[in-house]
């Protein structure tokens, strides 16, 4: 009998239907630590995006409801800059589709999480096998037969046809609706070569006659590769700023927000709030808008600041002139200026915007030890471009802000380059280990990463006498107390130290001494090799350190 088309994990089921046997179990656990959560549209430790506001983006929004229930296969390509609203438009698709039961899968990529691009296809195999619950024992079955399924290092092909096409081609149906799987900012973890590959990779497998009716909505930049990958057939809807539709919604969201802070503010506009602001003001603002939602959503952001008085600001906006092309860059320098230390507080900024991964607040005040201070000042300072929850981790609101503080020609004095942020980033991660003890806490941010900044790092005459010393301290300590852990062991400390100690070795560790410090590892391993260890010692260290060789 053929199964209801709205049938899915949210309909009632016999109570074995979910039954997983123990073995099956265990390649569940595997894949369900593969998926990148903080990338599915709605989850809690993801960043908090924003759905269009009621009465904007209507006629584009009922363009996509038309496209998306089709039975075609119609897949969907939004394109434009940034600061356009796509992610904003990706959500609300997303949100709609999940309320109706035909959202398949979805994965908001972020330039904040660079390393999510590792765990896509994983990802987008576990929300499948909620979706479609007959599909979950196939994909269990596909990991359970190769081990190394779920690893980065395989292809996504390979991972895609194994956890993806082939469990979808086992329901042996087509639904009566359509579904759709929602990937957002496809450009941002990728170089735009490897977005268009991933494109062609979804787009062709996805595309089998037996397989459901599911669509394809990607948004991205209009970048000359990812346009290339896309078919004959994919409906591609532009997203510009000065046409008529968008003028008309950027000027909605300006009015109701700007109303919103008037009547939250009794304080400083009275109970029965005055009007504010006024006709003029509100013309000058959404001119300067011209249409580009992100600069809206900033403005609203910095006049509504805890602390400060929203009419001062507008107004000390308005004041500032600058080329209309460029009032984002200046909304961003309005925003840096309000710092009373803002050069070194856009330092730190900038360091946040280069760590390997986005970090919570304690995690980064620890970090930041020796400015703990400084950082709070800098995250109310700049409270209008950066997130900061009270669960989660501390991100920036907008990858233009990204875009903005790596191009010295548009952040001018506030300028930092990268090396030297990684610099700065180094150095924390270094002083932190020798402070605590690095096997203390050897799953935090300075011990995983110090060689990743290290590898980036302008070398310093600071960072290098940083290095010297912890090579003369720590790492002899921290080298023992890996090997005395077990090295090994698969996961063990001393693995995972290879790593970056070689990774270090290639890189500004070679400003100091570097002989000395594998001299020492060398000796505690070559120690452990003979205590009849001779089998790890040819397949694992002497990679790094051939002369244990010929000694």
């Amino acid at each position: 009998m053929m199964p209801r088309a709205n049938e899915r994990i949210f309909t009632a089921r016999p109570p074995d239907e979910h039954f997983v046997p123990p073995a099956q179990d265990t390649a569940w656990r595997s894949l369900c630590s593969a998926v990148d959560l903080s990338a599915i549209f709605d989850a809690e430790q993801g960043q908090p995006h924003s759905q269009c506001m009621e009465n904007t983006r209507v006629a584009l929004r009922e363009s996509l409801r038309q496209v998306l229930d089709r039975h075609d296969r119609t897949n969907v390509w939004l394109k434009g800059l940034a600061g356009v609203g796509k992610t904003t438009i990706a959500f609300t698709v997303a949100k709609e589709m999940k309320s109706t039961q035909r959202l398949a899968a979805s994965f908001f990529f972020s330039r904040k999480n660079v390393q999510r691009a590792t765990m896509f296809i994983p990802t987008i195999a576990y929300q499948l096998a909620l979706a479609f619950p007959r599909i979950k024992a196939d994909i269990v079955k596909a990991i359970e037969e190769d081990e190394m399924l779920l690893s980065s290092k395989k292809s996504r092909r390979d991972q895609a046809q194994e956890l993806i096409i082939k469990p979808l081609y086992s329901l042996r149906f087509r639904q009566a609706m359509s579904y759709v799987i929602v990937i957002d900012a496809l450009d941002e973890c990728f170089s735009t070569k490897e977005a268009a590959k991933l494109v062609e990779l979804l787009i062709e497998m996805l595309s089998g006659a037996d397989l459901p009716n599911i669509h394809l909505l990607f948004t991205s930049r209009p970048e000359t590769h990812i346009r290339a990958a896309m078919q004959a057939g994919v409906h591609e809807i532009s997203l510009i700023t000065g046409d008529e539709a968008t003028l008309r919604d950027v000027r909605v969201f300006l009015r109701v927000s700007l109303d919103n802070i008037r009547t939250n503010r009794p304080d400083l506009f009275g109970q029965l709030p005055r009007a504010w602001p006024s006709e003029d003001d509100f013309e000058a603002l959404a001119s300067r808008a011209d249409g580009l939602f992100v600069y809206a959503a900033l403005v609203i952001k910095f006049l509504s600041a805890t602390g400060h008085q929203p009419q001062r600001r507008l107004s000390r906006l308005l004041r500032d002139s600058s080329a209309v092309n460029a009032d984002l860059d200046q909304l961003y320098r309005q925003i840096l200026t309000t710092s009373k230390n803002s050069i070194v507080h856009c330092r730190m900024l900038t360091c946040i915007i280069h760590l390997y991964q986005p970090l919570s607040l304690a995690k980064l005040q620890e970090l930041f030890h020796e400015d703990e201070e400084g950082l709070a000042v800098m995250l109310e300072a700049f409270s209008p471009v950066i997130l900061n929850p009270p669960l989660g981790n501390v991100e920036i609101y907008h990858s233009s802000l990204f875009d903005f503080m790596g191009d010295r020609r548009r952040s001018k004095q506030y300028y930092l380059d990268r090396a030297r942020a990684h610099e700065y980033l180094a150095c924390c991660c270094l002083k932190l280990l020798m402070q605590k003890g690095p096997m203390a806490f050897s799953n935090d941010y300075a011990f995983v990463r110090w060689d990743y900044h290290l590898s980036k790092a302008y070398p310093s005459s600071k960072l290098r006498n940083l290095l010297a010393l912890f090579t003369k301290t720590e790492l002899q300590r921290l080298v023992a107390d890996a090997l005395a852990a077990d090295p090994l062991l698969e996961d063990g400390a001393f693995i995972h130290l290879m790593s970056p100690l070689h990774t270090a070795s290639r890189t500004c560790l070679s400003f100091v001494s570097v002989l000395v410090m594998l001299d020492k590892w060398c000796v505690l391993t070559k120690c452990r090799l003979e205590m009849d260890q001779e089998p790890f010692g040819r397949c694992g260290c002497m990679a790094y350190c051939p002369s244990l060789e010929k000694g």
